[in-house]
């Protein structure tokens, strides 16, 4: 087949969609069929919309059913983002599209529910992590008296919970020593944590894997990957009860908190039962090569 992807691969510290263009691009091409990132040709089988806002080129939703329209191509399109992280215009154009493409894949139910989709032609693929975060797994069961905690974020969102982490960082750096990686919003500094910039997938496993819990504040997030590489490191999780996708991937693995103030009584109920969580954590074996398959299973059912 010929299938035109409406966004291209980037290499270095992206967030997890870019890591699924990467991974389903290559396995594409390793099953025989020809992937384009230009929409020049009028011979594409498969239209895979990764965004429907416009693309490196210009080329946006309208572009691709006018397409359809024309040469009789089918639509798959991911809806990762509903743009509850400061896009509502994305939320309002995906809304929009729900009639006219072929087939729609949520990255968990919960995104689902919230796009409002009526109809059956969708499915549920839910996100997995790269396998080097497997292999950074550890297995030890005891935690430190005051426990190492780590979380990393590619955006700067307010949503991403960084009223949190600047709670922890001026009134817990006593009671937790906390690491963040990745992005920060203009004017935001760390004064008693550990700050790291964003860096590439090899440095984040190491990095986790020398933490002991894993905590993220972020909210409504349609299909949340950083919790996904935390727990594939072995990382028991607390969460956000707000944090949508996360509540779902998570599951036995960790403890939800509702606000700043509940936040070192659920540390503390998480080293209460860290073993527990810990092992749960030892048995998260999933990988991104089973979310690619499946997209597969479905390009080719389309």
């Amino acid at each position: 087949m010929k299938i035109y992807i409406n966004r291209k691969p980037v290499e270095g510290p992206w967030g997890g969609g870019n890591k699924t263009v990467n991974a389903l691009t290559k396995q594409l091409i390793s099953l025989g069929h020809e992937v384009y990132f230009e929409l020049n040709q009028n011979n594409f089988d498969i239209i895979f919309c990764f965004d429907p806002r416009p693309n490196h080129e210009g080329v946006w939703y309208q572009h691709l059913l006018n397409y359809k329209n024309q040469f009789g191509a089918k639509i798959i399109q991911r809806v990762g983002d509903l743009g509850t992280h400061g896009k509502p215009e994305l939320f309002s154009l995906v809304s929009q599209t729900l009639n006219y493409s072929d087939h729609f894949i949520f990255p968990s139910l919960w995104a689902k529910n919230l796009s409002g989709i009526q109809t059956e032609n969708y499915s549920v693929i839910r996100n997995r992590p790269k396998q080097i975060f497997n292999e950074y797994k550890k297995n030890d069961v005891y935690i430190s008296d005051k426990p190492k905690v780590v979380t990393h974020h590619w955006s700067n969102s307010p949503k991403k919970g960084f009223d949190t982490y600047k709670f922890i960082d001026k009134f817990l750096s006593d009671k937790i020593d906390f690491t963040y990686i990745g992005r920060v919003p203009d004017g935001f500094k760390f004064e008693n944590s550990n700050y790291i910039p964003p860096t590439d997938d090899k440095n984040i496993c190491n990095i986790l894997s020398k933490n002991e819990v894993y905590l993220t504040a972020s909210k409504e997030e349609a299909g949340a990957n950083h919790v996904l590489e935390a727990m594939a490191v072995g990382l028991p999780v607390i969460y956000h009860f707000e944090g949508g996708s996360i509540n779902e991937y998570v599951s036995e693995r960790g403890i939800s908190f509702e606000n700043n103030e509940q936040l070192i009584s659920t540390v503390n109920l998480m080293c209460k039962n860290f073993e527990k969580y810990k092992n749960n954590c030892l048995k998260f074996n999933e990988t991104i090569s089973e979310t690619i398959e499946e997209y597969c299973e479905i390009i080719c059912q389309i």
